[in-house]
């Protein structure tokens, strides 16, 4: 990340106007690869470890909220590359403005006829849909019609790929934070698609053997919602401090006042620096397992859950204890203080993190 100085608190407000990420912004994201995280280096991505990919989100969402979350969700949403048939792959990929964004909500039917699926549904929730090249729906399978179930009798889920102009974005993102992530819904109807543009999201239908496609879906996505979680909490707490301090300079707090609040910054401080050492710790002990074993034992896959939950929950309780020391500040509708605010009460809303176990 070459241009870290771009990522300025002017355009962050820009971005917020505009509801989507600014033009500078997305510059330096397709110069970065950031899109591409977790896409090989032979289809011009950068190949990351998701020890490394969490390092490079946090510092992300540090920035801006809704810079780190898009990056993220759309890198995530890239990183069923490793998945896809390799004539989808090699036709999608190579694009250097290539950003593929995502709903993990099952808003689809897919009705395989012949050599081809017919698409219709809606799905909500796609970070980035506004800058997206294609877009991944979950769908029910059909065949002529006919409902397929799973082995436990359930429908059989599969995921698309979609191309941008063969859906409809929907305006369906009017929330209080993240506000620039373009958060939108989108759909389609009646829309044919050829069989490689199915995939499934499990480690054994990986097309690709690099570890991180062995990674399972559901620590992955709670370890990198997480890592947006925690960069938001540290620029939230960063930022209270000086507006503290700032005010301090006209209120003239007394010492028994500026003790006690620098005494509960540095506790929470210290606290939050634990946290983030606890979640990296599970994250890399779970990689370096995934590395000599081929797989994540059961019970470190619920470590990095319970870790990543834990952090969420924490991060709140951190955040609400020293909120208050930002004064009015934080209240004014336009400010950076609000914004993040607003950015981490929103984010902190997604359901694979509410529960801390």
């Amino acid at each position: 990340m070459e241009n870290l100085k771009l990522f300025s608190h002017e355009l962050a407000t820009k971005a917020e106007r505009l509801g989507h990420l600014p033009e500078e912004w997305l510059t330096e994201i397709y110069k970065n690869k950031l899109f591409k995280l977790f896409v090989p280096k032979e289809l011009g991505g950068l190949g990351c470890t998701l020890p490394e990919a969490l390092k490079i989100e946090e510092k992300l969402a540090k920035l801006d909220g809704s810079l780190g979350w898009t990056v993220t969700l759309c890198a995530g949403a890239a990183w069923f590359v490793g998945f896809m048939d390799e004539s989808l792959r090699n036709d999608i990929f190579p694009d250097e403005k290539l950003c593929l964004a995502g709903s993990g909500f099952v808003g689809g039917k897919a009705d395989k006829i012949d050599d081809t699926y017919i698409i219709s549904g809606s799905w909500t929730y796609a970070s980035g849909a506004l800058h997206a090249t294609h877009l991944t729906a979950n769908c029910e399978i059909l065949e002529h019609g006919e409902p397929l179930l799973d082995k436990k009798g359930k429908p059989e889920i599969k995921a698309f790929v979609i191309d941008r102009k063969d859906v409809e974005i929907l305006d369906g993102w009017n929330y209080m934070g993240m506000i620039a992530t373009g958060s939108h819904a989108f759909r389609c109807e009646d829309l044919s698609v050829p069989l490689n543009r199915c995939f499934e999201i499990l480690p054994e239908k990986a097309q690709l053997t690099a570890s991180v496609y062995q990674y399972p879906f559901l620590q992955f996505a709670e370890a990198t919602l997480a890592a947006n979680i925690l960069g938001i909490s540290i620029h939230l707490i960063e930022v209270i401090e000086q507006s503290f301090w700032k005010r301090n300079e006209y209120r003239k707090y007394d010492k028994k006042h500026l003790s006690y609040f620098q005494n509960l910054l540095n506790k929470q401080s210290k606290k939050l620096e634990k946290l983030r050492d606890e979640f990296y710790r599970q994250v890399n002990d779970s990689w370096a397992e995934l590395e000599e074993n081929g797989k994540i034992s059961k019970s470190r896959l619920k470590k990095v859950s319970l870790t990543s939950r834990k952090l969420t929950q924490k991060c709140r309780e951190i955040n609400s204890k020293l909120y208050p020391f930002s004064g009015l500040e934080a209240a004014k509708t336009h400010t950076e203080l609000n914004r993040i605010w607003r950015d981490f009460n929103t984010v902190g809303q997604h359901a694979l993190l509410i529960f801390p176990f």
